[in-house]
């Protein structure tokens, strides 16, 4: 049995089609039409019912599946277990990160990776979904405040905090609200956000203050928040990594910092996996990228 044909196979299978798995792969589609058909003929039987708009495994198909994606699993992982003892980092690198980290920071760490290793082809995914890295085909993933999960790990590469930044054309509030009372502000926020929310602000003189963002716009994402916040249309709760260069350079009042568990920012990757030379590349240029960015600066 051919392994290549039989690995194409088990892809169209996990991704649930020729179209999915050839973007995951990264590879034609009709490449893995081709393969899949020379293991039909190899075997002699159907493995996949093809239809106009969808595709299912037949019985054969669904047995062979079940019985041999374990172990290309273990053939590929033993590749990349002799792979991670190269000195010199190759191959195909993928990463998925949190759009805000991905535009603010990862793109220059990303480019600097390019230049320094060009035999790895790097691929940085910037999406909000929490993505399995099995499944989805990552080396690594970004996450903020992560919950415990066994079958991933890393480190803790960026703390962050929260920060309830307006344009200076905006008036912040200067009283302390009796009797704990919320002081109403015009905000920006995330289309998400529960409506009745309430931000818990330390001031820079130490005072805590209680604000009651009254929505006046919508947005789905920190990027399009932090524009119009810009634009004078009210106050917003964004990360420091978003605006601290706006802050510094007067486009942004910073009134306080939101009350709460600090952020923290994780690089994880799959614990049944040797750390390829490759993430371990990786790894160390977003633990030392605050470093070379003030040396830079």
């Amino acid at each position: 049995m051919d392994l290549t044909s039989l690995s194409d196979f088990n892809a169209v299978a996990l991704h649930g089609g020729f179209g999915p798995a050839s973007r995951a792969l990264d590879r034609p589609k009709a490449t893995l039409s081709r393969r899949v058909a020379e293991l039909e003929e190899q075997l002699g039987v159907r493995l996949i019912e093809r239809g106009s708009r969808t595709l299912r495994l037949t019985e054969e198909g669904q047995v062979l599946h079940e019985r041999t994606r374990g172990l290309m699993t273990e053939i590929h992982e033993a590749g990349e277990d002799v792979a991670s003892r190269a000195p010199v980092p190759r191959g195909r690198l993928r990463i998925s990160a949190p759009v805000v980290f991905a535009h603010v920071v990862l793109c220059r760490i990303a480019t600097r990776f390019a230049l320094v290793y060009p035999q790895v082809e790097l691929e940085v995914v910037a999406e909000d979904r929490m993505v399995d890295p099995v499944e989805d085909g990552y080396d690594l993933v970004i996450r903020i405040n992560p919950p415990r999960d066994e079958l991933l790990v890393g480190r803790r590469i960026f703390g962050d905090e929260l920060l309830v930044v307006a344009a200076p054309a905006v008036a912040r509030p200067s009283r302390a609200a009796a009797d704990a009372t919320a002081l109403p502000i015009p905000a920006v926020v995330l289309s998400a956000a529960a409506s009745g929310s309430t931000w818990t602000m330390r001031a820079a003189d130490g005072a805590v203050r209680l604000l009651a963002p009254m929505p006046v716009l919508r947005l789905s994402s920190l990027l399009m928040v932090r524009e119009a916040v810009l634009e004078g249309v009210g106050a917003a709760l964004l990360p420091r990594l978003l605006v601290e260069q706006d802050v510094s350079a007067g486009r942004l009042f910073c009134w306080g910092t939101q009350e709460g568990p600090p952020v923290e920012i994780w690089a994880l990757y799959n614990s049944r996996r040797l750390l390829s030379a490759k993430v371990r590349a990786f790894m160390s240029l977003l633990v030392d990228w605050q470093g070379w960015e003030r040396g830079s600066a």
